[in-house]
């Protein structure tokens, strides 16, 4: 895989959903340590995040009245219910561990929902830096994971999904999302096949 036209997309690692006492935390907790997607991100990024065509994390951000959510179901009526990711507050921020990686880091901001090319500059940015290949990394796999990866599959991106560097709400969703459903429209890939490259 040549790194150098590959971005590698960071989704979800907020406190919300990674620090201890984020409102969503449980909600992905037991995935994230059998995936171990938190430390093998961040081994990714301190040995090989430079080679990368671009490093982006694409944030999710609500206002006070969550006004940009309009009758939400699932997954965003539960954000928008708890009072996940409200801008301004320690659950919306990027997770400390990122803080060394902040020069290597490009942040497109206004993600509103599920998918990070919906309402944000991700596409624009992505052919600006001639990149034909996404990486995915983050959380939550059945979900961000899913809509960002088949968004970037039907632009015309090749698509990647880190699986140990991913999580989802069970062990068995994340498995299953690996297993059988991203190797319908991307690989799926370990971060250790990129080390050892």
């Amino acid at each position: 895989m040549d790194l150098s036209s590959t971005a590698l997309i960071l989704i979800g690692f907020q406190n919300d959903y990674f620090s201890k006492t984020g409102i969503l935390h449980s909600v992905i907790e037991e995935s994230s340590r059998v995936s171990g997607v938190l430390e093998n991100t961040l081994e990714l990024l301190e040995n090989v995040g430079d080679r990368f065509g671009c490093v982006i994390s694409t944030p999710i951000h609500f206002t006070e009245s969550y006004e940009e959510l309009e009758n939400p179901v699932g997954i965003l009526q539960t954000i928008k219910e708890v009072q996940a990711f409200k801008a301004g507050t320690h659950g919306s921020e990027t997770i400390e561990e990122l803080a060394p990686y902040t020069d290597l880091i490009t942040e497109v901001a206004g993600k509103r929902g599920l998918d990070a090319f919906s309402n944000t500059a991700l596409e624009k940015l992505l052919r600006q830096k001639n990149i034909t290949q996404v990486l995915l990394a983050g959380t939550v796999t059945s979900i961000c994971i899913d809509s960002t990866g088949r968004h970037a599959a039907e632009l015309g991106f090749g698509v990647g999904v880190l699986e140990n560097c991913t999580s989802s709400r069970t062990v068995f969703e994340q498995e299953f999302y690996c297993e059988h459903v991203f190797p319908l429209y991307g690989r799926v890939i370990n971060s250790q096949q990129l080390l050892a490259a």
